[in-house]
C-alpha cells in the first residue's frame, strides 16, 4: 500500500486553509509579519505541494509597518473557490482588520483589499443556496456580508463557541449534504489544541455539537506530532474526505521544542452517523488515491531569475532597490537599510528552516560593507555568521544579551557561509537541535543549542527563518543551498 509522510508542508507554515477546483487543490497558510504575505501552494493529490506564489506580495495589499511586533500581521486566511473565482479572506493583526482578496487564477494577479467591518480574526467565507455569503470568526460569530463591497448585511451574531475549551477560533462552515457544519479550533494553539465540530439545518443555527467532541486532539498523549488542531476539510474527485491541519514536531528533552513552528499535516476523514472522523495524525498514513509528485525542487538558487523565488520572504517589507538580481547578474544584492538585526528595518531574505536536519551554505562578496547569514525567530532570538572587513564573526542574540561568540580572519572577496541542523533525539537536558556555523568549509566556529531559537523560549506563531542579511553597505550573494539531510 503506498503512503505518505507527514506534515506534507514542513517548516512555519501554520493554519492551512484548502480548496478544491476539478483536480487541482490549492492552500494557504498565515504569514505573521513577513512580506510578501499568505503562500499559496498547488497539489493533484494532498500530499505532493509546491509553492506558486504569495497572495499578498503587493505593499497596496499589506501594510507591515516596522511597528508591527513578532507574531501579529497576518492571521490564518482562508481560501474558497465560488462561481469561478477564487477568494482570499485573512485579517491583518494590527493593521486594517478583516479583509478578503479574490483573483480569476491563484497565480493572481490578486485584488486589492476589500475591508470588512466585522470584529476579531481567523474569518471563514462560506456561500448558500441563495449566493448568500457568510462570512465566521474567532468566537464563533457569524456575519453576513456582501464580498464585493465588504458591507455587512447581517450580524454578526454568536451562533456556537464549541463545548467550553478555551479560544474557540478557526471556524470552518461547510454545507454537506442536508447539514451545515461548523469546525472549529478549540484549547489554544498548543499542547491543548483540538477539532470541534457542530451541526444545524441553516447557517444560522440553532448548532448541535457533535457527540464525540473533540473529534480531533493529541492532547496529553507522546504521539510525536503534537498541537494538532486549526483544521480544513476537503473532499477528492474520488468522494473520500480529508483534513488538512496544523502541527508540531517537538524535540528534546521536558518540556521539549518545536522549532520549525507550526507545519501543516494531512489526515483522512471518515464518517460515521453524519459526523467526521479524524486522527491520530500519524507520520506515516495511507496515502489517497491520485498520486502525483512534482519534480524535486533544486538544492541550489543561483539568483539567475528575473524575480526571487516565492519562497523568499524579508520581515515586515521589502523596500523598492534593497534586494535586487539587477545590478550584477547571478547575484542578489543585498542593500543595507538598517544597521542591526536586533530592530525593524534592516534587509533581510529569507525562507523558511523546513526539516531538522538541514544544511544551508551561501557565497558571499562582502566587498566594502557587513551582512552574512542568520537564523532568526525575531529580533530578540536570532544566530548570526558575519563577514566584515575581513572577519567572519558568529553573533547569538538571545532576550536581551547579545555576544559575538567567535571571529576569524578570512580572504579577501568571495566567502562560503555554512550552516548545519543537527537534531538532538533524546538525552538528559538534550535541546531539540545544535546549530553548527562554518565558514569556508574549515573547523565550525561554534556549536549553539537550538532551543533558544524555539517557540518554547521566544513565544510567538512563527518558526524559524533561515537568510541572508545587509546591515552596513551593499553585500551580494551569488547562491543559496538548503539541502535537507537524512533523518530531516
Amino acid at each position: 500500500m503506498r503512503t505518505f509522510g507527514n506534515p506534507v508542508i514542513g517548516g512555519f507554515h501554520p493554519d492551512p486553509s484548502v480548496c478544491r477546483v476539478g483536480a487541482d487543490y490549492y492552500l494557504v497558510c498565515s504569514s505573521f509579519e513577513y512580506f510578501p504575505g499568505v503562500p499559496l501552494f498547488h497539489s493533484r493529490d494532498l500530499v505532493h505541494w509546491r509553492q506558486i506564489g504569495n497572495v499578498l506580495d503587493r505593499p497596496r495589499q499589506l501594510a507591515l509597518p516596522d511597528g508591527t511586533p513578532p507574531s501579529a500581521g497576518i492571521y490564518a486566511p482562508t481560501l474558497r473557490h465560488h462561481d469561478g473565482r477564487f477568494y482570499m479572506i485573512t485579517t491583518n493583526v494590527g493593521n486594517g482588520g478583516t479583509f478578503l482578496v479574490t483573483a480569476e487564477r491563484p497565480e493572481g494577479p490578486w485584488s486589492d483589499p476589500v475591508w470588512i467591518d466585522v470584529p476579531g480574526i481567523d474569518p471563514d467565507l462560506a456561500w448558500d443556496d441563495d449566493g448568500a455569503c457568510w462570512c465566521a470568526v474567532a468566537g464563533v460569530g457569524l456575519a453576513r456580508i456582501d464580498p464585493g463591497t465588504g458591507r455587512v448585511l447581517e450580524g454578526p451574531v454568536k451562533v456556537w463557541s464549541g463545548t467550553g475549551m478555551q479560544h474557540p477560533e478557526a471556524p470552518h462552515l461547510y454545507r454537506i449534504g442536508d447539514w451545515w457544519y461548523l469546525m472549529l479550533a478549540e484549547g489554544g494553539t498548543a499542547h491543548g489544541h483540538s477539532v470541534s465540530v457542530a451541526r444545524a439545518r441553516s447557517p444560522r443555527g440553532p448548532y448541535e455539537p457533535a457527540p464525540g467532541n473533540p473529534v480531533l486532539s493529541h492532547r496529553s498523549t507522546d504521539l510525536p506530532v503534537q498541537c494538532t488542531g486549526h483544521a480544513d476539510l476537503v473532499r477528492a474527485p474520488d468522494g473520500s474526505w480529508w483534513m488538512v491541519l496544523l502541527g508540531t514536531r517537538p524535540r528534546g528533552y521536558f518540556p521539549s521544542f518545536h522549532v520549525l513552528g507550526r507545519e501543516t499535516f494531512l489526515v483522512p476523514v471518515e464518517w460515521a452517523d453524519g459526523w467526521p472522523q479524524a486522527g491520530p495524525v500519524r507520520e506515516r498514513h495511507p496515502a489517497p488515491a491520485a498520486w502525483h509528485p512534482f519534480p524535486p525542487e533544486p538544492v541550489r538558487d543561483d539568483f539567475d531569475a528575473a524575480d526571487l523565488a516565492p519562497y523568499w520572504i524579508s520581515p515586515r517589507s521589502r523596500p523598492e532597490g534593497a534586494c535586487s538580481l539587477g545590478g550584477r547578474p547571478s547575484w542578489l544584492t543585498l542593500k543595507a537599510t538598517g544597521g542591526t538585526l536586533d530592530r525593524p528595518g534592516h534587509t533581510f531574505a529569507g525562507r523558511r528552516q523546513q526539516h531538522p536536519d538541514c544544511r544551508v551554505a551561501a557565497r558571499m562578496d562582502p566587498g566594502t560593507g557587513r551582512g552574512g547569514l542568520s537564523v532568526r525567530m525575531d529580533e530578540a532570538h536570532h544566530y548570526d555568521l558575519e563577514v566584515a572587513g575581513g572577519q567572519v564573526s558568529v553573533v547569538a542574540r538571545i532576550g536581551p544579551v547579545r555576544q559575538e561568540l567567535a571571529r576569524r580572519p578570512v580572504p579577501p572577496g568571495p566567502v562560503t557561509l555554512g550552516l548545519e541542523f543537527r537534531a538532538t533525539l533524546s538525552g538528559h537536558g538534550a535541546g531539540p537541535d545544535t546549530v553548527v556555523l562554518s565558514a569556508e568549509g574549515g573547523e565550525p566556529l561554534a556549536e549553539l543549542d537550538g532551543r533558544y531559537l524555539s517557540t518554547q523560549v521566544a513565544g510567538g506563531f512563527t518558526g524559524r527563518v533561515i537568510g541572508m542579511y545587509a546591515t552596513e553597505g551593499s553585500v551580494a550573494f551569488d547562491w543559496f543551498d538548503y539541502v535537507p539531510l537524512a533523518g530531516g
